[in-house]
Parts: structure tokens; sequence; C-alpha cells
């Protein structure tokens, strides 16, 4: 889906991408995704707020994101807070070497996550998706930068400061 040609364009394009551009609610796509071995889904994390970020091995904004998205599972994992990694690699060797070299301990989906991607209308590398307890996307980010962080995260605790009954 994703080639490394597009990569020098699209990082550039992400360095004026806004944080936490705040979405119209609408339902997050309910895609088959391959974590840990096991076949999964979103919907399984019914109840959560879910950080459903698309990356790349040749995405240089996501070795910046890596240590952010682990430290908000460690301090806000907790309180309701599943980070899912989306891999877009087309070889998963590419993925793995990546993952050795930027190790997490959040669920990474691999295998074949195009119609995942097409579903959620990924557009760049990084491409975030924060999710409410109740399965809506309530927030989309393009791009990561270390000065975004603090938004991101705000937007993060707002969500699990909502109840999980209105």
């Amino acid at each position: 889906m994703f080639g490394r040609a597009a990569a020098t364009v699209c990082c550039a394009f992400l360095l004026t991408a806004p944080v936490a551009a705040t979405a119209p609610s609408r339902s997050a796509p309910d895609c088959p995704l391959h974590i840990g071995g096991r076949d999964s889904s979103l919907k399984q994390l019914s109840g959560k707020v879910v950080y459903v970020d698309f990356w790349a091995s040749w995405c240089v904004s996501c070795i910046a994101s890596f240590p952010f998205m682990e430290r908000m599972r460690r301090e806000l994992g907790p309180r309701g807070l599943e980070i899912v990694g989306v891999n877009m690699d087309q070889k998963p060797s590419d993925a793995a070497r990546f993952l050795a070299r930027h190790p997490v301990s959040f669920a990474i989906a691999s295998g074949a996550n195009d119609p995942c991607a097409k579903r959620f209308g990924v557009k760049a590398m990084p491409s975030t998706y924060i999710v409410d307890r109740h399965g809506n996307i309530r927030a989309i980010h393009s791009g990561f930068r270390p000065d975004e962080a603090a938004g991101l995260r705000g937007a993060i605790e707002k969500l699990l400061a909502e109840p999980l009954n209105p």
C-alpha cells in the first residue's frame, strides 16, 4: 500500500500535520487483526479507549512514536487504554527488524493489514485513530512529532475520564 518512495513525500507533508484533529464521531471498523499469533479484532476491546496506530518500518516518524506509545501503555493502561500498532509492511521480516531495534510491549497486529487500513481511511504513516470506550473514532492524527505528545495524551486522558455508561 505504501512504498518507500512515498516515505519522503509523506514525511515532508507530516511536518505540518495538526495535533489530534478532532474527527466526527463514527464507528471504528471492526477489522480482523492477527495479534500475538492469534486472530483478534477491535470489537474485542470494547469498553477500553483504543489507540490504533498504523505504522511501517520505513517510516521515520514511527521511530519517534514508539517510545510515546509504550509510555502511554505503561502509564494509562491501568486506566483502560489499549494500544494496537497495526503494521503495514509488505515483508514480515522488515517489521521484525524494526521491532528488534525498537521493542515494545503493546499489541502489534501483523500480516495483511491493507484491508483494515483502507476501511479506516489511512493516508499517511503513521496514522492514529483514537477510539472511545463505545467503539467510536473520536480523533484522527497523521504523523508524529515529539512536541505533539502532550496533545495526544490530553485527548486520550479526556476519553479515559468519560464514563463507560453515559
